[in-house]
């Protein structure tokens, strides 16, 4: 790669860089000076004039394409060329792969329900997407730790994937990056995705320790899991220093153009009010039909009776429904 490559432990090892300690509201109280309450180093506005990250916004528009827009205004400084291919092979990865991402059938029912607009479906979409829906936060998360560890004790990265792999076996039952309900042998996007930023130059040392904790992984269950996309989007861009927070978003932001088309498509040509019926597995496993007790029965109409009078916080309502104020 063309600049030197970031440190991941070092970047990505706080939900704020620098690992500052976040003010609150009581510390602006205390003082009796709230300059700086809301403060923002993103942007800058005034009339006439706005710049980003400190360049003006006519610059941006003309000279940058929107990789290199989207580098700027979440990392703050401009990406080289490396940098800014390696984020366009991410984002360009999720693709669609029909209903098999719940966030999709998520968008699709809001979509149904609301027509008039594609935003809430997006929304719903973009809501939907977490640990089990194709976020790469979660292996991020896990990457980051356990390169801090394998640095901090000075392990081989196989010995660290072993360790990976055992904690979070014993503590969640499966690891993140790994595995897919459809792509059991191989998962067509993560393979190339992983194969063009090695030709790259970005498949770093995260990079070649998730493939080290997919061979622990591997040996643990007994047979291979696919490394699947969340787990290469996650390894290329803590490699590049992207902070889990910020790499859990692009995960909801590469999908976004896929939720845009099913949304669409659901409002010109789907069902309105999507319902789930028994022929598509709605089944129902509660009580089976029962009585009510005597006793509720007996009490006949609403089952209270009201009184004269009701009280509604510090005043009455009287019989005639108007509020009158207490004695």
């Amino acid at each position: 790669m063309s600049k030197k490559r970031p440190n991941p432990a070092r970047t990505a090892s706080s939900p704020l860089r620098g690992g500052q300690r976040r003010k609150s509201v009581g510390d602006f109280v205390r003082r009796g000076d709230f300059s700086g309450y809301w403060e923002t180093r993103i942007s800058q506005a005034s009339a006439g004039a706005i710049l980003v990250r400190g360049y003006p916004v006519e610059d941006l528009i003309e000279h940058l394409s929107y990789i290199e827009s989207l580098w700027l205004i979440v990392r703050g400084e401009l990406p080289n060329e490396d940098q800014a291919a390696l984020l366009d092979l991410v984002l360009r990865s999720g693709m669609d792969q029909q209903f098999v991402n719940s966030a999709v059938c998520a968008a699709r029912f809001t979509a149904s329900a609301f027509p008039e607009s594609p935003i809430p479906g997006i929304a719903s979409g973009m809501l939907a997407t977490g640990s089990v829906t194709g976020s790469p936060q979660e292996c991020a998360e896990m990457l980051v730790e356990a390169l801090h560890r394998k640095r901090r004790e000075h392990r081989s990265a196989s010995v660290a994937a072993r360790a990976v792999v055992a904690s979070r076996l014993r503590t969640k039952g499966y690891v993140p990056g790994f595995g897919h309900p459809l792509h059991h042998v191989r998962e067509p996007r993560a393979e190339t995705l992983r194969r063009l930023v090695q030709e790259r130059g970005g498949w770093g040392p995260v990079g070649n320790l998730l493939d080290a904790i997919g061979v622990a992984l591997a040996t643990a269950k007994k047979h291979p899991l696919p490394m699947n996309l969340a787990g290469a989007m996650a390894a290329c861009m803590v490699d590049l220093g992207w902070h889990p927070l910020e790499i859990g978003a692009l995960g909801a932001i590469g999908y976004a153009p896929a939720l845009l088309a099913h949304v669409v498509e659901e409002i010109r040509q789907g069902v309105p009010l999507r319902i789930i019926p028994d022929g598509l597995g709605a089944r129902y496993s509660g009580r089976a039909r029962r009585p009510l007790p005597v006793d509720v029965l007996a009490r006949g109409g609403a089952g209270l009776q009201p009184t004269k009078t009701h009280r509604r916080g510090n005043r009455k309502l009287a019989d005639d429904g108007h509020e009158r104020s207490p004695a």
